[in-house]
């Protein structure tokens, strides 16, 4: 056997001796109080980031460029891994999580700049990334360095994302959403894995952002106002 599966599994048995008695609360239901939609890169620690060790807490969805987008037969629609708890478990708020130097944001720009392919798997999300991200592509300033434009385009896409889940009928008007970065490349001013708020309901002024939102005011940041 693999012996970073070996590994896993050691881990798994401390995770299992400290979480035996957590779960008593979410046996049959569960009712969590966010969902959270992150990058699935590796370096994303979805709940950790959070601090989380509440089973039943955070609805946590990843998937490469953090999209609540998902295409259907009548067209795109809100991915149901994220709509499930809105519906279904009455959860009030959801965030979407960015985070700087985004393997998928990177990708999705070197394929429309360059025109450079994917395999049909990746190419797939990535054309459910392109049609939110090429306007800003042409937005960017010209002057940007390449690790810049990714990073201005990954504040672009969750602002993109939150725009699609308060604008869709599927999700109710109530539905707080908020878009945030999570920075590992001293990018923001901040420790690295510290996130950033960058837009609440669509709005994206910073100095908006302090002023509504003051009891958060040190945490909230973005690098492009366009």
């Amino acid at each position: 056997m693999d012996q970073t599966f070996v590994d896993l599994l050691a881990r798994n048995a401390d995770h299992a001796e400290a979480f035996d008695g957590r779960f008593d609360a979410v046996q049959d239901a569960q009712h969590p109080a966010v969902v959270t939609v992150c990058c699935s890169d590796s370096r994303v620690l979805q709940d950790r980031m959070w601090g989380n060790d509440e089973p039943g807490r955070i609805f946590t969805c990843g998937n490469i460029g953090n999209r609540v987008v998902q295409r259907t037969a009548v067209g795109e629609t809100v991915s149901g891994d994220v709509l499930y708890p809105i519906e279904h478990t009455g959860t009030e708020i959801a965030v979407v999580v960015g985070h700087t130097g985004c393997g998928a944001v990177t990708a999705t720009y070197d394929a429309l700049t360059q025109g450079i392919s994917e395999p049909d798997g990746i190419g797939h999300c990535l054309d459910l990334l392109k049609p939110h991200i090429e306007p800003g592509v042409d937005r960017l300033p010209s002057d940007l360095s390449r690790p810049n434009s990714i990073n201005h385009l990954v504040e672009y896409n969750v602002d993109r994302q939150v725009e699609f889940l308060r604008e869709s009928d599927d999700v109710p008007d109530s539905l707080n959403v908020v878009g945030v970065v999570y920075d590992f490349q001293d990018v923001y001013d901040g420790r690295r894995g510290e996130v950033h708020v960058i837009n609440v309901d669509g709005e994206t002024a910073v100095e908006t952002l302090r002023a509504d939102h003051p009891e958060i005011a040190d945490r909230i940041d973005r690098r492009w106002e366009y």
